[in-house]
């Protein structure tokens, strides 16, 4: 899992079949060092909606396996990560 702001919304009218009725956002990770792929550090991040969250919230995004768990509809989806909570309040400012 990781945290981030929404920076914005995505919008498809042709998309997978399996990702019908879902809300994509888009989240600015803040810990992109966290987030590396064959070594490339993870950009924005389109994540499917489990909590209406909204634009410049900050969010929790849970990835893979996990993400789509939150979603409840099973393994066979083409999501990848879906934002799972809407920060209310940290502590440790010094990690921000």
């Amino acid at each position: 899992m990781f945290t981030g702001k929404v920076v914005g919304e995505v919008w498809a009218t042709q998309k997978h079949e399996t990702l019908e009725g879902l809300k994509l956002l888009l989240v600015d990770p803040f810990e992109r060092q966290a987030l590396v792929h064959d070594g490339k550090t993870q950009g924005l991040v389109v994540a499917a909606d489990t909590v209406d969250a909204g634009m410049g919230d900050e969010v929790i995004v849970a990835y893979g396996r996990a993400g789509r768990t939150a979603l409840g509809r099973g393994h066979d989806i083409a999501v990848e990560a879906a934002v799972v909570a809407v920060v209310d309040a940290r502590t440790g400012e010094e990690l921000a």
